[in-house]
């Protein structure tokens, strides 16, 4: 039976979001094949996983021990989706056991700091290894029964295919199934490089047979669906959910270069929330900015370091100004999108340039200074709320009363 001071143990722990990336960075550390997952996929995953255990506990503590009806379908659906995205078996359980140790080593050390005795902590260290040899079963269980469902043609080989064409090439020599003419991928040829984030099997497997039929290619590479296809199908053969990232017609010898222009592409798709069949000429903007993080990093903090995070008036300002670029720098069609008054528009933005010097609306900018404005405004909204202020931002708090400083009572809504 689980005591209340380890009971209140775990539900501390259950509670620290800061535990769940500790475990997934863990987990991560195992295994090449598991560090190539996207981190918030795999944070998902890992969240999702300790949060079904930490209720089981809290469970057990009310009820004595572990009933035989604990609920674990969040552990088969994390080893189905990691056998559609091609997880090597021995990756996916290095990770898992990666993580499982971490978080026990995690419990020992709180556990000792809680002064709970040493007899309690060993019998719920105990109960948590049997939850955890549990788990893995069913980890196991969804790989096995997804892997069965997935691979029906060959896809051991389309993986094998497509990970020398796309990822960097070991200088192995290709077994004969590794032939890319074997599937229709010929050096004389030309294809959309395609990379989607799907990891749902039975999407995965849809995807696959969708872009089949269009003699396309797709398996898993570096952790996400991908492929190469000489046509792309039309929309309504897709789930419209569905974000993929295509290129223009490629030679094979520029697959590798395509695919890591798809991959960036994506993120920048996903951040800005589309779906359905994206081409990278679509997301040219964003993907060569999306590409240069650091570069994003420093325009935010040198033009608008002035800004405090936290303050909900700043925020105010730059998503005024974000949306005032947005609409071709026009107070009318900002006023309209913001449902504001234009005034107040206007007001903003001059709090803004008295703050940051961000371009005013009767002189506009040129496209360059749009760009750079536009990329640090974007960037500085993504800073977390709790983010410090820097010195400038706490020397610049706006004025409370309401009033602009140089006109008086602001405009009106």
């Amino acid at each position: 039976m689980l005591t209340g001071t380890v009971a209140a143990l775990v539900h501390d722990m259950s509670q620290d979001d800061q535990l769940v990336d500790d475990v997934v960075a863990s987990a991560r550390d195992q295994f090449p094949e598991v560090a190539r997952l996207p981190w918030a996929e795999s944070r998902r995953h890992v969240a999702a996983l300790l949060a079904a255990g930490f209720a089981a506990f809290e469970r057990a503590a009310a009820e004595g021990d572990f009933g035989s009806d604990l609920d674990f379908t969040e552990a088969r659906r994390f080893g189905a989706e990691r056998a559609a995205l091609g997880v090597p078996v021995a990756g996916l359980m290095a990770g898992v056991h990666g993580g499982r140790s971490r978080l026990l080593e995690i419990a020992i050390n709180r556990g000792r700091e809680s002064a709970i005795p040493y007899d309690e902590l060993l019998q719920a260290l105990l109960q948590l290894d049997r939850y955890g040899t549990e788990l893995e079963r069913h980890v196991i269980d969804g790989y096995r029964q997804a892997e069965r469902k997935l691979n029906r043609d060959d896809r051991t080989a389309r993986i094998r295919v497509l990970r020398r064409l796309l990822l960097d090439d070991d200088g192995a020599p290709a077994a004969p199934e590794e032939d890319p003419a074997r599937f229709g991928l010929h050096a004389s040829g030309s294809y959309h490089c395609v990379v989607t984030d799907v990891a749902d099997p039975v999407r995965v497997r849809s995807l696959e047979e969708a872009f089949a039929r269009c003699g396309g290619v797709l398996a898993p590479v570096g952790g996400r669906l991908s492929g190469l296809t000489p046509r792309v199908p039309a929309g309504r053969a897709l789930d419209p959910s569905v974000l993929v990232v295509t290129t223009p017609p490629v030679t094979l010898e520029q697959a590798r270069s395509a695919y890591r222009l798809c991959r960036t592409a994506l993120h920048a798709a996903r951040a800005r929330e589309s779906t359905g069949i994206c081409d990278v000429v679509e997301l040219a903007g964003e993907t060569a900015l999306f590409a240069q993080p650091m570069l994003a990093g420093f325009l935010s903090s040198g033009l608008l370091g002035a800004l405090d995070p936290s303050d909900d008036f700043h925020r105010e300002l730059v998503s005024t100004a974000l949306a005032y670029l947005d609409h071709g720098q026009r107070l009318d069609l900002t006023a309209g999108a913001l449902h504001l008054h234009p005034n107040t528009v206007r007001y903003r933005l001059r709090r803004l340039q008295d703050l940051t010097g961000f371009g005013t609306p009767a002189e506009g900018l040129p496209v360059l200074e749009t760009v750079r404005w536009w990329w640090a405004l974007r960037a500085w909204s993504r800073t977390p709320l709790e983010a410090p202020p820097s010195p400038a931002a706490a020397r610049s708090r706006p004025d409370r009363t309401g009033k602009d400083p140089a006109t008086g009572p602001s405009a009106p809504a």
